[in-house]
């Protein structure tokens, strides 16, 4: 009986390292196709995070340039306002002059 298990074996050692082999090769191109999709998913992650970031800084430009307008236009605003104040003050100032030239004039006839 020993010596039909090692006949057998004998017999099956030619076809055991071809397997063997063979099952080696199998692994080594799984192993490589795991690999090459590990890196295109990492390159993807890495394609996405970068737009994500361009996304970011693009709408941080928008929201400065929206501040940066929004204070122009408050200035314009603010440099209207106190032009029409200081016409009206001079309006005043020129009819309370006029006012006090009429006093004057009156009280002198």
């Amino acid at each position: 009986m020993i010596e039909s298990f090692k006949a057998a074996q004998a017999a099956a050692a030619p076809g055991l390292a071809a397997r063997s082999a063979e099952r080696v090769e199998i692994a080594r191109a799984r192993e490589a196709r795991r690999a090459t999709r590990d890196a295109e998913r990492l390159a993807e992650e890495q394609r996405v995070a970068a737009q994500e970031a361009a996304l970011a800084e693009d709408q941080l430009q928008l929201e400065a340039a929206e501040i940066a307008t929004r204070d122009a236009r408050q200035s314009a605003q603010d440099k209207r306002i106190a032009l029409v104040l200081s016409d009206e003050a001079a309006r005043k100032a020129a009819r309370d002059q006029r006012y006090a030239k009429r006093k004057a004039a009156q009280q002198v006839a």
